[in-house]
């Protein structure tokens, strides 16, 4: 029986994924660098609250009271993150903590601007990206480590030089 085309192509396949995922990733965070963002964040952590059940309400208050201190800050912040996890997505480095960072910054985004894909009713349609992305960040974590290191990645080149560096790149032992 001959092989599937997906199981001949895997190790370019999962390379690939990863690759495109990093590059939705970098064109989200360059989003991030205009300055339309950093000018709205406050009234866009702050929209997130609106029509939120009350039980909620204390998480966005939290959120709009952190975030007002200094919102350039704050908005800073996510860009950088963005632009970080995408590169460790497009070059394959540092991974195990691209990988990591992505699903907390995935669920933080989807917490807190996406209001947990909210307000609910009888017109809601979606949950959000932010969880589905760090569903995504989390097959990425199980391909890597039942399928190994991908030799289009920095880790996988210096890791045949540097040996501890699987402890940043690698969830296999």
């Amino acid at each position: 029986m001959p092989e599937s085309f997906f199981y001949a192509n895997s190790r370019w396949i999962k390379s690939a994924a990863r690759i495109m995922f990093g590059t939705i990733w970098l064109v989200d965070a360059s989003f991030k660098f205009q300055a339309g963002f950093f000018s709205s964040f406050s009234s866009l952590i702050a929209s997130a609250a609106q029509g939120q059940p009350a039980w909620l309400q204390g998480w966005f208050t939290f959120w709009v009271g952190v975030t007002a201190s200094n919102p350039t800050l704050w908005a800073s912040i996510i860009a950088v993150s963005e632009l970080a996890v995408a590169i460790s997505l497009i070059f394959g480095f540092m991974r195990k903590i691209g990988y990591g960072g992505g699903i907390a910054l995935s669920l933080l985004i989807w917490a807190v601007p996406e209001g947990f894909g909210g307000p609910y009713g009888p017109s809601s349609t979606d949950i959000g990206t932010g969880v589905i992305y760090a569903i995504v960040f989390l097959m990425l974590i199980v391909i890597n480590a039942t399928e190994g290191p991908s030799r289009l990645s920095l880790d996988y080149w210096i890791e045949k030089r540097v040996s501890w560096w699987k402890k940043f790149a690698e969830f296999s032992p």
